[in-house]
């Protein structure tokens, strides 16, 4: 594990393997250690970087309002100091945003783009209305809120199948600080649209979507992807791919990396 300070904030991340780098983003009320087993296989032939965002894991908070490229700018100041000049960025949910902002701000950084039950979309008025009562409601109520928001991630046919799982989970997702949740959820509420970047062909994109997402509709998703060269990979499941579908996300994720 490795620490950098980023305007006086400590960083952490992890460095494994050697070849191509991959940079694995997790996403809100997940840290890097959700990436263990993803690492393991991935570090055989690739260099993977993991890195706790703003706010979560071993990573410091910064303000009240962690912006997605705010994120963006510390996976930059992760390779730089790695002296990394380009990358593979997967991001899972929040991740993603934040994948999608370092690919706008770092373009010629970006070698190829997977956004994990992710979008490309910007809040809908609904959802930032949400995103308020969200801030509400972990404010009164820290463990109820994160409890209730892991188990919401998964499909509900998954629930009892994966209670073990979803438990560890929580047990990280309860690490947060109050306040990187906060700061992450006003950031998320006011995240920018970047439809077009899927639009731009810029670099290869990797769509990996849950048709039972009970958080991100399938779809309203579809419509992003529409006229672009986009894959899409679609799921049966829920919010949580990288759980839920662990054994076919591995070898549909080698593959894109391999091509």
């Amino acid at each position: 594990m490795t620490n950098i300070l980023y305007k006086n904030t400590n960083i952490s991340f992890t460095d494994s393997g050697k070849g191509n780098a991959i940079v694995l983003l997790h996403g809100f009320l997940e840290n890097k250690k959700m990436w263990k087993e993803y690492i393991e296989l991935f570090s055989e032939n690739y260099r993977v970087i993991t890195i706790d965002l703003l706010g979560h894991g071993e990573s410091d908070s910064m303000g009240y309002v962690h912006e997605m490229e705010d994120n963006a700018k510390v996976v930059n100041e992760v390779l730089e100091n790695l002296k990394i000049e380009r990358a593979t960025i997967l991001g899972h949910s929040m991740g993603g945003y934040v994948a999608l902002a370092f690919a706008e701000l770092f373009p010629k950084k970006t070698q190829k783009l997977v956004l994990l039950n992710s979008t490309s979309k910007e809040d809908s008025a609904e959802k930032k209305l949400n995103r308020t009562r969200a801030i509400k409601a972990v404010k009164q109520n820290y463990i109820n809120f994160v409890s209730l928001a892991i188990a919401n991630l998964f499909s509900e046919n998954n629930r009892i199948r994966l209670a073990e799982e979803i438990e560890k989970v929580k047990t990280e997702a309860l690490k947060t600080p109050l306040q990187g949740i906060i700061a992450s959820l006003e950031g998320m509420k006011i995240r920018k649209d970047r439809q077009y970047l899927l639009q731009k062909k810029l670099f290869p994109v990797l769509l990996i979507l849950g048709k039972k997402d009970p958080v991100l509709s399938y779809e309203e998703s579809l419509s992003q992807i529409e006229n672009t060269a986009v894959k899409l990979i679609a799921f049966e499941d829920g919010h949580m791919s990288h759980i839920e579908n662990q054994k076919e996300l591995k070898t549909i994720l080698l593959e894109f990396f391999n091509n």
